[in-house]
């Protein structure tokens, strides 16, 4: 979670929302990404959509099946099924998503046995230290618009 922290801070580092996530194999890294929809104008530019690409590239195949995600905020519909796709068995998250959520909060995509695939999901790790990242990020975020707003009524 570690190595996930640390992408998510790269991506705070470029105004991004700080997600980050790590694929690993056998316990070694094989993927890594940062959220990346701001920079590179991609809605699916997600943190666990790169690093599963990233991951696959590396391995020579989309069957993921001895990975393990590790990503800092739970996932959203799009990367549980993306990583139900590539046969993710585990992935392991930081906080948990109350608004989109896909692995238990809001719905049970990675979780669901009428797909083809089941992942084991394992959430709440350093849940405190991810959550904090994206709270104070968003915090940030409505302060600067707050300013700006204020600012343009005053002109």
């Amino acid at each position: 979670m570690e190595m996930a922290l640390r992408e998510a801070r790269k991506a705070l580092e470029k105004g991004e929302v700080p997600v980050g996530a790590v694929v690993t194999h056998n316990g070694s890294v094989v993927g890594r990404g940062h959220n990346g929809v701001e920079s590179l104008g991609d809605p699916t530019a997600h943190a666990e959509m790169l690093a599963i690409s990233a991951a696959a590239d590396a391995l020579g195949s989309w069957r993921l099946e001895d990975c393990v995600l590790y990503v800092t905020l739970e996932p959203c519909a799009m990367c549980a099924g993306a990583s139900v796709l590539a046969r993710v068995p585990r992935i392991v998250f930081g906080a948990w998503d109350p608004k989109a959520g896909a692995c238990g909060s809001v719905n049970q995509i990675a979780r669901d046995d009428r797909l083809n695939h089941v992942c084991e999901i394992v959430g709440g790790i350093r849940e405190e230290e991810c959550g904090a990242l994206l709270k104070d990020f968003f915090r940030d975020l409505r302060q600067k618009q707050k300013a700006f707003r204020e600012q343009n009524r005053q002109n």
